[in-house]
């Protein structure tokens, strides 16, 4: 398969269960290995990578299943976010030097703009253990945004929401596209979320493209219709 993602654009990868949409998002974040092929990213090949040097490039992501510290505050998760901007040294952090609390200060200052932004401010300092499922999602969301990214990996930033927490992440995702003006690479199923902020589309199935364009062109292609309900079953809409 083939892709390119535009400057700030939010760019949607559909397709069944087991088409490979996760898989590329492992092969970005260098934790797959490509057997051929390049990934670049602002003109460098990821493939010679290692998975903790792309953060530093600016790549941020989400994971399908969550992957948060449950025994630990969603401060203290979205502080974690932050760790490739920290300059500092054991030595010089052991001692609390100037240097390191002036850098802490700044650091929490970043992270309470994302707690305002993602309206996480009741929930700061409870453990993510007893939060709801929903709330779960959007403390990973702002883990990645601590980051400070260039480009953000959301792999079904939806998956387990109801219907106001999904519309309540539509909005959050596009502040994230309009505001913070970072380019969005989407791996959805819920083809209303998918509609309402794609600006373009590729469909998957079985690891093979089957359609690319915007998303009304995608929503009525013949071959995607099929893999996602079967020929028999007509159109799906939003």
């Amino acid at each position: 398969m083939s892709l390119e993602v535009n400057l700030g654009e939010i760019y949607a990868i559909i397709g069944p269960n087991g088409a490979g949409k996760t898989t590329i998002f492992n092969l970005v974040s260098r934790f797959y290995d490509s057997d051929e092929g390049s990934m670049l990213f602002e003109g460098k090949d990821l493939a010679g990578l290692k998975p903790h040097q792309i953060p530093e490039l600016g790549i941020a992501r989400t994971f399908q299943n969550i992957e948060l510290f449950k025994n630990m505050t969603v401060m203290d998760n979205l502080l974690l976010g932050r760790h490739r901007h920290r300059g500092s040294y054991v030595v010089m952090d052991s001692l609390f030097l100037p240097q390191v609390k002036t850098q802490e200060i700044q650091t929490r200052e970043k992270v309470e703009k994302i707690i305002d932004f993602l309206d996480l401010q009741a929930y700061r300092n409870l453990r993510i253990s007893g939060l709801p499922y929903g709330i779960q999602k959007l403390v990973e969301l702002g883990r990645a945004l601590a980051l400070e990214p260039k480009l953000l990996l959301l792999d079904e930033p939806s998956s387990g929401m109801n219907m106001e927490e999904t519309e309540d992440l539509i909005f959050h995702i596009l502040d994230i596209k309009e505001d913070l003006g970072i380019t969005i690479l989407l791996i959805e199923h819920d083809m209303h979320l998918v509609m309402e902020l794609s600006d373009r589309m590729t469909a998957l199935n079985f690891g093979q493209v089957i359609a690319q364009g915007l998303p009304r062109e995608i929503q009525e292609n013949p071959e995607v219709i099929a893999a996602y309900l079967g020929e028999e079953n007509g159109s799906f809409k939003n």
